[in-house]
């Protein structure tokens, strides 16, 4: 028989759960454990936690384009997405709108200016495009309702919620990409906390609006994980005979030097260090495939996205801003 009082105990459940829109679909048992840790090792109110997680949508759209990244493209496909022409001209403007905040940062930090610039070109055409998604909404969907990936983005969603108490923001309002990455040189929140930095001493880490910050933060990211001041990143490489299958595709950090890969066949037109660590790697080209030969920098470039497709299309697309910076400053001079 079913009583008056547990009717309405019956009630009171569903009604809870109707005013909790983040248990639909999502892993309850993940958000518990996840509050539980977030109230017991950061002293967060439980309260205003579960009401912020409450808030949280899950999106399919987001679990549909994490199934499908850009780096699944072979290379001569991914190329084209960042090496047009409207990405090399803003890149010359931005360059030039901040060439005092770029030339203090390779100053500080070692890396050069097109580096800096060329990054923020491929990741947010120059903060022309940050995202669509609130980065609450991605986070926790790929936290709690992603089980591939569920460990890293719980630890991001972690990140997030302890940079917006520091920096006094509100976790709805934030906005980014459909990984959870933020502002001009999308950050990821525990990117955000580790490398982010007051560029302009204005007291504040603003990578959305302030190019000064942004371009300071990505210096210190490529510093702190290991850019090596004046060493050469990438070239074009030509291999003979069959020993370079040997040595090609072993991973992005370098495991030879150049001798061992000029040992296996493989040249390339510079004239840099045998000791040089380096790395062969082969990629498909429009007629065929394409090697190329990584040095340490070039690695450093994949430590902000683990791709080798993203790391030469960033440093090629930097050569074509800093070919295209020079044109213009020789067309100008001939003008005068």
């Amino acid at each position: 028989m079913i009583t008056v009082r547990s009717a309405a105990l019956a009630a009171l459940l569903f009604g809870l759960i109707l005013a909790t829109p983040v248990l639909a679909g999502f892993d309850r048992d993940l958000i518990g454990k996840f509050t539980d840790r977030m109230v017991d090792t950061h002293g967060f109110d439980r309260e205003k936690l579960q009401n912020t997680l409450a808030g949280a949508e899950l999106r399919q759209d987001i679990l549909d384009l994490i199934a499908r990244p850009a780096e699944g493209k072979p290379w001569h496909e991914y190329r084209q997405i960042f090496l047009d022409s409207a990405r090399i001209d803003r890149g010359v403007d931005f360059w030039n709108s901040n060439a005092k905040s770029l030339e203090v940062a390779a100053d500080r930090y070692g890396v050069p200016p097109e580096i800096i610039v060329a990054i923020l070109g491929v990741e947010t055409r120059y903060g022309g495009y940050k995202g669509r998604h609130r980065v609450l909404d991605a986070l926790a969907t790929l936290a709690f309702a992603y089980p591939k990936r569920s460990t890293f983005f719980t630890k991001e969603l972690e990140q997030f919620l302890l940079l917006t108490r520091e920096e006094g923001m509100d976790p709805a309002e934030p906005i980014g990409s459909y990984a959870g990455a933020m502002g001009t040189p999308q950050f990821m929140p525990s990117s955000f906390r580790s490398y982010a930095v007051d560029f302009d001493g204005d007291g504040k880490r603003d990578i959305w609006s302030d190019a000064k910050d942004t371009v300071g933060s990505v210096a210190n990211y490529f510093q702190r994980h290991g850019w090596r001041r004046g060493e050469p990143i990438v070239a074009a490489a030509q291999v003979d005979g069959d020993l370079y299958q040997r040595v090609v595709n072993k991973g992005r950090k370098p495991q030879m030097n150049l001798a061992d890969l000029k040992a296996a066949g493989v040249k390339i037109d510079k004239h840099w260090d045998d000791g040089l660590p380096a790395t062969l790697m082969e990629l498909d080209g429009v007629e065929g495939p394409e090697h190329w030969v990584g040095l340490y920098n070039f690695y450093v470039i994949t430590r902000y996205n683990h791709s080798v497709l993203y790391a030469l299309a960033v440093y090629q697309l930097s050569q074509e801003i800093a070919a295209e910076r020079q044109r213009r400053a020789s067309l100008l001079g001939q003008a005068n």
